[in-house]
């Protein structure tokens, strides 16, 4: 009885056709069933299956990606805002680990380690004069929250070895690069992605240039590739009135979605500059294109990379995951800022050669936008283009002619950032005392002969040729850098940017049009000078 039943259910049941099954994945499993049964060696499941994903997904757009599980938490990394670890900043220094700062209130600095001393031992693992690399260095050093780790270290003046032990905790990685008064009414911020913590350190840092008379702003994004697309979005609302559009998603199977202003932000009324180049993507174009459309700032510097694609994360059962393209994101007027990626990958990662190629890094009128892609801006209806990036209201070219090739050499080989980190260590004490604070440092810090005489030293033993003319002409960038990198280990990144932002055009620029009402009203209202 059970046995003719079971017939007759199956008898009632209707045929399932292969597109019911879904056809394409039938026929990759089938494919990858007959290849493990009769291939004529054994294969790598495992790594076939990543290899159809990773192409199948480079077959929709640049930006839908696999992503292996041992690469997934390096991924989160920077944009969850911390990891877990010990808390120095360290270079190697001649075959030693020497801690170039402890991170501030990280444990490191907590147990009294101080910069210059040198690690000589991990787990009583001996790591100097072994040929320890950077990236074994951080795998001794990180490890999850409340586990130990054991150092031996030398330090200046004492005989023997210092014993510590180490419990690891969360250590933040930090989105905002430097923030300070320009002078007495124009501040500074530089992120360099938009992290789960970026809203955070903003507010800190904006609450303190209030304070010290804050009236207008230049936001730095030159080199940020973006992050959280909600980030974006909150810092937005800082600088537009309750009820403006900051951006809207649309995609097949997600409907249009609106993200507005949703109270008065922080910084309505003042003046405001945001430096953008061909490195600020994603997120930082959603902030520029949505500064630039409601006519609310000025925009400084050169095109951005063009990325109006909207990604998600999805999981898979081995916790590898694939960052999918699910919307484009459009600026208030209408835009999507995304380059086109028709002609393929290749032809995509090399779009940003092309524009030097074509010389629209040097000039602006190089920049070609097709008319379909013309759209106005909601306030004054200036003409903005889609399609490829926002172009800035005031542009400013690469600079390629000041660079001396010997000054280069010296930053690609990593030789100066050797050198100074060396010098630091041997003058620390000295420019502790000499320096009280940064401002005189600025004003009255000189590169002297020795300085210099150390550093020729050390590229004749990194094999770097160069001459007395090579010498005069990259004088200016030796000295700017070294100045820079000591201000920076001395005091913090700000100090760093405080030292070099002054000799950049777009920088320059921005403070010009910020100080002249008439020149910053004639740009956003695009009428002549």
């Amino acid at each position: 009885m059970k046995k003719l039943f079971l017939i007759s259910l199956i008898l009632t049941l209707p045929l399932l056709t292969f597109s019911q099954l879904d056809l394409p994945t039938y026929k990759f499993g089938r494919v990858l069933s007959l290849a493990n049964n009769y291939y004529v060696d054994s294969i790598n499941s495992d790594k076939l299956v990543e290899a159809a994903i990773v192409g199948l997904l480079k077959e929709l757009d640049p930006h839908s990606v696999y992503i292996t599980k041992e690469e997934v938490d390096e991924m989160n990394e920077p944009l969850e805002g911390s990891f877990d670890g010990v808390g120095i900043q360290f270079n190697i220094l001649d075959d030693t680990l020497l801690v170039v700062n402890p991170i501030p209130n990280g444990p490191s600095e907590k147990l009294g380690i101080k910069a210059g001393d040198r690690i000589i031992e991990i787990d009583a693992q001996l790591v100097a004069g072994v040929g320890l690399k950077n990236s074994e260095v951080v795998k001794k050093l990180r490890g999850q929250k409340g586990t130990t780790v054991n150092l031996k270290i030398l330090r200046k003046n004492n005989k023997n070895l210092l014993d510590f032990t180490i419990t690891r905790d969360k250590i933040p990685i930090y989105s905002l690069d430097a923030s300070y008064m320009i002078d007495n009414e124009i501040g500074y911020i530089k992120l360099n992605r938009f992290s789960a913590t970026t809203m955070d350190e903003f507010n800190k840092a904006f609450a303190s240039l209030k304070e010290k008379g804050l009236k207008s702003l230049i936001i730095d994004l030159r080199g940020n590739g973006g992050g959280y697309l909600n980030t974006a979005v909150s810092l937005t609302n800082q600088f537009l009135e309750e009820g403006k559009m900051i951006v809207y998603t649309e995609g097949l199977h997600n409907p249009r979605y609106e993200e507005l202003a949703t109270k008065n932000g922080a910084f309505l009324n003042g003046k405001l500059a945001i430096l953008v180049d061909e490195g600020s993507a994603s997120a930082s174009e959603i902030l520029s294109g949505a500064i630039q459309d409601h006519d609310r700032g000025i925009i400084v510097g050169r095109r951005t990379f063009g990325k109006g694609l909207v990604q998600r994360p999805y999981l898979l059962p081995d916790n590898s995951m694939i960052r999918l393209t699910v919307a484009r994101y459009y600026t208030p007027s209408g835009r999507c800022i995304q380059k086109s990626y028709e002609n393929g990958d290749k032809d995509y990662s090399e779009e940003l050669i092309k524009r030097y190629d074509n010389g629209e890094l040097l000039h602006a009128d190089s920049i070609h936008f097709p008319e379909n892609l013309k759209y106005n801006t909601l306030k004054y209806k200036r003409t903005v283009y889609g399609g490829g990036g926002i172009m800035p209201d005031i542009f400013t070219p690469i600079d390629t002619t000041k660079i001396a090739e010997f000054y280069s050499k010296l930053v690609r080989s990593g030789t100066i950032y050797q050198y100074t980190v060396d010098y630091m260590d041997k003058h620390r004490e000295t420019l502790t005392k000499k320096y009280s604070d940064f401002d005189t440092f600025n004003k009255t810090f000189v590169a002297d002969k020795d300085l210099f005489d150390g550093l020729y030293a050390k590229a004749e033993k990194d094999k770097i040729k160069f001459t007395d003319e090579d010498k005069a002409k990259s004088l200016k960038d030796n000295t700017l850098l070294i100045k820079a990198l000591i201000a920076r280990d001395l005091w913090d990144m700000s100090e760093y940017f405080q030292v070099v932002n002054p000799e950049n055009d777009a920088y320059t620029k921005a403070i010009e049009a910020l100080k002249n009402d008439k020149t910053y009203q004639n740009i956003l209202k695009n009428t002549k000078k």
